[in-house]
């Protein structure tokens, strides 16, 4: 039981609750749009046990690639592989089984995501590279988890739509924006071992004002969204509460203090996923 318990603290299990919702959101809205699809159990099923797949895949695949620099940074220096609680030859074998897993959910799905699998799984393996040689990895890793909605509306209709972009681009700025919060933790680590990140350089105040102008845009493509899947009340009453904990987000983190990044990361973030996939079933069934 230990060693399963480790597997979970080194995955991050419970941070699938950051796109999950949005799958599902995709799910649900395309299901709607379609004359031909309904929400069944198996969809749900399929759906979940490929996001679990991807995300366990894009976490153990994050932490065997950073292994080092966590070893050096005394943040992370006692996470799992660091520290010796896990072997880098057990979380291999972990990322093959999820990757299994994400493969074989595919096959419960619209043949295309058979096909197109390989893209969110190279954006995965990618990302944790890209801090070596980008600033800009804090949105790769974005666009990489906010496929997510993308991902559940072509496994239901086999095409994209707009609205389907639009939720992409909401995730992309939202984790982009959330991950630079993240990352100010790290300033001067990063500098000393020549990682790159916004934070370390563009110096903290600056990259929170990217992390408020990237959250902007998160609401004006949640708005376009609902605008062009035609959704009533109950989805504009939830963007307006999204909206407030993005704000409440930005406003918790300051130059001179960040001592809540992991409030506004862990907590507000939770929470945001789970409200608006709230709306959207709310707007559906109210049509």
């Amino acid at each position: 039981m230990s060693s399963i318990a480790t597997m979970f603290r080194l995955v991050k299990f419970e941070h699938t609750v950051f796109a999950l919702p949005f799958a599902y959101a995709g799910m649900v809205l395309a299901t709607d749009a379609s004359t031909g699809a309904s929400v069944t159990a198996s969809l749900v099923l399929w759906i979940t046990a490929a996001m679990v797949g991807a995300r366990t895949f894009a976490m153990a695949v994050n932490r065997l690639v950073d292994a080092g620099i966590d070893a050096r940074n005394p943040r992370t220096a006692m996470r799992d592989i660091p520290s010796g609680a896990i072997t880098p030859t057990r979380v291999l074998l972990l990322s093959i089984a999820a990757l299994v897993l994400l493969i074989a959910a595919t096959f419960q799905l619209h043949p295309i995501t058979r096909v197109l699998w390989p893209i969110p799984v190279a954006l995965f393996v990618l990302y944790p590279y890209t801090k070596r040689f980008t600033w800009m990895c804090h949105f790769i890793l974005g666009v990489s988890i906010g496929l997510a909605p993308l991902g559940a509306w072509l496994a239901v209709t086999g095409t994209p739509s707009a609205t389907a972009w639009f939720l992409v681009g909401a995730i992309t700025t939202w984790i982009g924006g959330f991950d630079i919060i993240y990352a100010t933790q790290d300033v001067q680590v990063d500098r000393e071992q020549g990682l790159c990140s916004i934070p370390a350089r563009f110096g903290v105040a600056t990259a929170l004002r990217i992390t408020r102008g990237s959250h902007v845009i998160t609401a004006g493509c949640l708005i376009a969204a609902g605008l062009l899947a035609d959704l009533g009340i109950a989805y504009w009453a939830t963007l307006v509460v999204v909206c407030g904990l993005l704000a409440w987000e930005n406003a918790i983190v300051r130059p001179s203090d960040l001592s809540r990044v992991n409030a506004a990361f862990f907590t507000i973030n939770g929470v945001l996923g789970i409200v608006y996939l709230g709306g959207v079933i709310g707007a559906v069934l109210l049509g």
